[in-house]
């Protein structure tokens, strides 16, 4: 007899209240927690007819990986490693591996994961459904363009291995196609190779947005990774100041002397967790003012070759578990947009709507992409994006929304799934253009719907 539970035992199914990172609109699903791909195999032949989505751990900010009444596979317990080639760079894993553990694993040999949002708690399979980007698009791309290949089990029960050379059409719809097409059961990736475990960070403080975007456009190829803090409360000749950040991993040689013994350490942790007890009007105007007037003095006006750790520069926000609860019960709304170049005017119009309202938003955050790739609903295109992180009993909120829907769409920009919650379906084909394209092989794959969202029904994709 086996000491360890079988291949084949079915997990139970728990029925849960889920919301996305921004904690609204919650749903209720019966979620069912797989080890193994058998596992995952049964509870996909075991769904209802509102049939099932992925989810992992939880960091998209709306409802794509909400299912109400239907069932919801948590796929964090497929987290093992299956292959790895140093030489090459390349990491075979399953979809519930988390960025957070490719790094703590992989920094010490050498190698960083290609791609990182904000926070390293995404899982692979996450990243791969959302195509995440982070402070280096504008060079290398987002993240399933260092995708080798995907395990995909499709609707009917099959598994089927997707590259984009042997599947192009089914790869490119699953890449940013909010886990729409299939269960992604594990990736195979191209890491980053690097020499330290530190970046060495360049810092200027800007006066308004226009110095801003200039400075930006300037330095595009000096720097793999880039990204702004925006003060979007600012007005008049200070419109959009901004601290901007550059960086690349150090050399061996950019590192003192007592560093260099041991250049690749990496400690992750946090310093501590939020009470879920926070009053829901702590950010408002009056608090998100008086901290951006803060945050942009202590900046300096400009510093070259900090060293900072990998948290310090590429997920400040993971030193701190459960930083949503800030909002209070109630909750927040991120706003994430692109718009092209060239329409830098349409970009500057949001930040005057924004600080004309007074909507305090405790993260504003600017960044330039680069060539999108062949996703059909990837997110990225070439242009400026702009991510807000506003209070959900933020007066007028809706108003403001609507105002700036109005001038992403008037300037062919686009919003991100991924942080969407509340996009007009009539207005999806206009931002993605390759839309029916999507649709057709969502229909090839699973032409009775069964993997579906509460965003998936909400938009109709």
């Amino acid at each position: 007899m086996s000491d360890g539970p079988s291949a084949d035992v079915r997990p139970a199914a728990r029925r849960v209240r889920l919301n996305g990172w921004g904690r609204t609109a919650p749903t209720f699903a019966d979620v069912v927690r797989p080890t193994t791909r058998e596992q995952v195999a049964t509870a996909l032949g075991r769904r209802t007819s509102r049939g099932v989505i992925a989810r992992g751990l939880g960091r998209s900010y709306g409802d794509p990986a909400q299912n109400g009444g239907g069932t919801v596979l948590d796929m964090t317990g497929l987290d093992r490693i299956l292959a790895v080639d140093l030489e090459r760079g390349l990491v075979t894993c399953e979809a519930g591996v988390s960025l957070d553990r490719l790094i703590e694993l992989f920094v010490p040999f050498g190698f960083f994961v290609p791609v990182t949002p904000g926070t390293r708690q995404v899982t692979v399979g996450g990243a791969i459904g959302a195509d995440v980007h982070g402070k280096n698009h504008h060079a290398d791309g987002s993240f399933c363009n260092h995708v080798l290949s995907i395990d995909l089990l499709l609707a009917d029960g099959t598994e089927r291995t997707v590259t984009p050379d042997n599947d192009p059409e089914l790869f490119w719809a699953t890449a940013g196609g909010m886990g729409l097409t299939g269960l992604v059961l594990s990736a195979t990736i191209r890491m980053t190779p690097i020499e330290t475990s530190l970046a060495s960070v360049d810092t200027d403080r800007t006066r308004n947005l226009d110095e801003a975007m200039a400075l930006m456009a300037e330095t595009d190829e000096k720097y793999t990774y880039t990204v702004a803090w925006l003060d979007c409360l600012a007005k008049g000749a200070n419109l959009g100041r901004c601290v901007l950040t550059c960086g690349e991993f150090a050399a061996l040689d950019d590192l003192p002397a007592k560093q260099r013994r041991d250049p690749l350490r990496f400690r992750t942790g946090s310093l501590l967790t939020v009470p879920d007890l926070v009053p829901g009007r702590l950010p408002n105007k009056l608090t998100m003012g008086l901290f951006n007037e803060l945050w942009y003095r202590k900046a300096p006006k400009h510093k070259v070759g900090q060293l900072q750790s990998i948290t310090a520069f590429f997920h400040p926000l993971d030193l701190v578990q459960e930083w949503n609860r800030v909002y209070g019960r109630t909750g927040f709304l991120q706003y994430q947009f692109v718009v092209p170049f060239g329409r830098e005017d349409g970009l500057v119009k949001a930040v005057e709507t924004i600080s004309r309202h007074g909507a305090p938003s405790s993260l504003t955050v600017l960044k330039r992409f680069g060539p999108g790739n062949a996703g059909f609903l990837s997110f990225p295109k070439p242009g400026w994006t702009l991510t807000l992180d506003f209070p959900t009993n933020t007066p007028g909120l809706a108003r403001l929304l609507r105002e700036l829907d109005e001038i992403v769409l008037g300037n062919e920009g686009r919003f991100y799934l991924a942080k969407d919650s509340r996009m007009d379906p009539a207005d999806l084909a206009r931002m993605y253009p390759r839309l029916e394209q999507f649709r057709e092989v969502r229909a090839k794959v699973d032409p009775d719907g069964v993997f579906v969202s509460d965003q998936a029904r909400r938009l109709g994709l």
